[in-house]
């Protein structure tokens, strides 16, 4: 049976109404709230966008798209069509040496290969003894240059690896005298509008290669134990060229002398090289670093001033490394009359290194016709018991081994970490290359660097590939061979280096010398190459030798220390022309790097950082443009 309403429907019709207006007025509300929030978003700087089921880039990919004849084309690209701005919302009062309105000079063609802190005529006012005078001596802060240093006439893209190890233009570097000095021991020859490189030293008439093979013979290069090595004199760094491909990265350097330019014709050819000399100072790298040291006729005294010279490459040579000596006096027998030395001198110039070898508890391996190899203990437990035969050199007390920085060579061996067995490797067995790029360094593993544990450095492994990732997103992918010789201004752990092993580049992780935290040690440990600097000087290179510089929270670091305008001045001065920087840092510091870059002929971009606008850090990527010391007099 039904049941009886006897109640109006007019109040609970009214009611429904009411609560259906609200919902949908609500609702509405809502969607245009999300609309224009999503509206702001999408049109917010740094956003990607997303078409056709892609991903555009919206970055800086403001470089020439190609090259005739090494020349960069007239077309330009970027896949950006709005303009980024912060400055609306992030204002800095500036405090740079420069008056905003004025963009920067160039400098004289003359210093189209000005190397501030290896000046020939700064350098003639020095101590000539010991080689002091080719030691760095950086302007004072009165002869900075305020101008940009212009690239030669002529001057054209250089070639890209592989090619350039064997083929650089002749105008880039327009220097005979190597080819003409060395012409007989097939350094470097002039082919046209070309310089080719075709392998050879003094010490190896037959090519680099047949050189390497020879010590592959008598140690294994190939088997992933040696993986770093530092050639001193390196000529135009032909040993460290043909390493490359036996995944051995070496450091070259040779100083700026009357062999002119060998440094700046190792980068032009994309091999690792630094201006440097064996003087008074320690060498700018930490002790253990090495896993092989170098020299063919490299005319370093090694058995004068007590063996000091040989003591340094010990203090930077890993336990149980080699050091390989090749030219005067090894197998003086043979060469002593085209030396142009007598058999007594050479016999007790060889006699005084075999000496200093056995203090410093070197084993000699073995030596075979021009080659003689010694092998660094693992450990310092024999070599402590020895100094009661041997009182000199004395093991260090209480010394910053790794402080290479304005630091003298000091005579006395660098004391290697205490093991509790002679069959320990002092500092901890490193495991072999390429495993040892992501294996937890030793150094980290013992704790012996404060604040870094094995999980924070798995954890910036991880952080390095999202963030490589990242970059071949928004500049032209490192795999595409534009960029070569690459720079990490600030390199932490080594984790962009480490990120970057499968494209075709090297690195140069520099650690600044004045930081609280010194990880070059476990950029070593890792088997990447780098060294000390401080960014308030310029560093140890020839003009344009940097394909793509890193400059992650340097200027945070630096703005309080020194005018952070010479520190851009001396970035442009080592970056190719069309090179690539990418800054990190918070918007406030990049607005005042971008008010800068932006006198500088550089073309700059703010963008988001890669996890999304929300992060306070953000990226400045910056192209430098293309000009010439002719284009500049011709524009006058």
């Amino acid at each position: 049976m039904a049941k009886d309403y006897t109640g109006s429907p007019k109040p609970l019709y009214g009611e429904v109404k009411r609560k259906r207006l609200i919902y949908i007025v609500g609702v509405s509300g809502l969607c245009i709230f999300f609309y224009i929030l999503g509206a702001w978003q999408t049109t917010s700087p740094g956003a990607l966008n997303i078409s056709d089921g892609s991903t555009k880039k919206v970055a800086c990919n403001i470089e020439n798209s190609g090259s005739v004849d090494g020349q960069p084309s007239s077309s330009t690209s970027s896949s950006s069509s709005f303009t980024l701005d912060f400055e609306s919302h992030h204002q800095m009062v500036m405090n740079d040496s420069v008056p905003a309105a004025e963009n920067f000079p160039a400098c004289d063609v003359s210093y189209s290969e000005y190397t501030p802190c290896q000046d020939p005529v700064r350098a003639r006012k020095f101590d000539r003894d010991r080689l002091k005078y080719r030691e760095r001596h950086c302007p004072t802060k009165g002869e900075l240059l305020g101008c940009l240093i212009p690239a030669p006439p002529k001057y054209k893209t250089p070639f890209k690896w592989p090619q350039s190890r064997d083929h650089a233009w002749y105008d880039n570097i327009p220097h005979r005298e190597l080819s003409i000095e060395k012409a007989m021991q097939n350094w470097i020859q002039v082919e046209g509008n070309q310089f080719r490189f075709p392998g050879g030293g003094t010490m190896f008439p037959r090519g680099a290669d047949a050189y390497i093979d020879d010590i592959n013979e008598l140690i294994a290069l190939t088997s992933g134990k040696i993986r770093t090595a530092i050639d001193t004199g390196c000529g135009v760094a032909s040993w460290g060229a043909y390493l490359l491909k036996r995944d051995v990265i070496t450091m070259s350097f040779a100083p700026r002398d009357t062999h002119e330019a060998q440094v700046q014709f190792a980068l032009e050819r994309g091999v690792p090289a630094m201006i440097g000399v064996m003087a008074s100072n320690r060498l700018p790298y930490p002790a253990r670093a090495f896993d092989m040291a170098h020299c063919s006729r490299c005319l370093i005294p090694w058995e004068k001033y007590d063996g000091l010279f040989l003591i340094e490459v010990d203090r930077v040579l890993r336990p149980g490394g080699y050091w390989i000596l090749s030219g005067p006096p090894v197998n003086w027998k043979k060469h002593w009359k085209g030396w142009e030395r007598t058999r007594e001198d050479l016999k007790d110039e060889q006699d005084a290194i075999e000496d200093v070898a056995k203090r410093l508890c070197w084993k000699k391996v073995i030596e075979k016709g021009d080659l003689a190899i010694w092998q660094k203990p693992i450990n310092h437990i024999e070599c402590v018991n020895s100094r009661r035969v041997y009182k000199t050199p004395h093991i260090c007390k209480a010394d910053n081994s790794d402080a290479a920085w304005y630091r003298d060579m000091e005579p006395c061996i660098t004391p290697l970490p205490e093991v509790s067995s002679s069959e320990d490797v002092a500092g901890g067995a490193l495991e072999k290359w390429p495993e040892r790029a992501f294996a937890v360094p030793p150094r980290i593993g013992s704790g012996s660097i404060p604040g870094i544990t094995p999980e924070k450095f798995m954890e910036d492994n991880d952080l390095w590939k999202d963030r490589v990732s990242h970059y071949n997103r928004i500049i032209n992918p490192l795999s595409q061979g534009r960029y070569r010789n690459i720079m990490d201004m600030n390199a932490n752990m080594g984790g962009f280096a480490a990120a970057l092993v499968k494209y075709p580049v090297w690195v140069m992780n520099v650690v600044p010398a004045n930081t609280d935290l010194d990880t070059l040690g476990v950029i070593y440990e890792r088997g990447f190459i780098g060294t000390y600097s401080d960014w308030c000087e310029a560093f140890s290179t020839y003009p344009r030798t940097y394909d793509l510089i890193h400059a992650g929270n340097v200027f945070s670091i630096y703005q309080d220390r020194c005018d952070i305008t010479y520190i851009l001045l001396e970035m442009d001065r080592i970056l190719r022309p069309l090179g690539t920087v990418i800054f990190r840092d918070t918007v406030e510091v990049l607005l005042k790097v971008k008010s800068i870059t932006d006198r500088m002929r550089w073309e700059s971009k703010i963008m988001d950082h890669e996890s999304g606008p929300f992060n306070p850090e953000k990226l400045l990527v910056s192209v430098k443009s293309y000009w010439t010391g002719e284009s500049e007099k011709q524009q006058q």
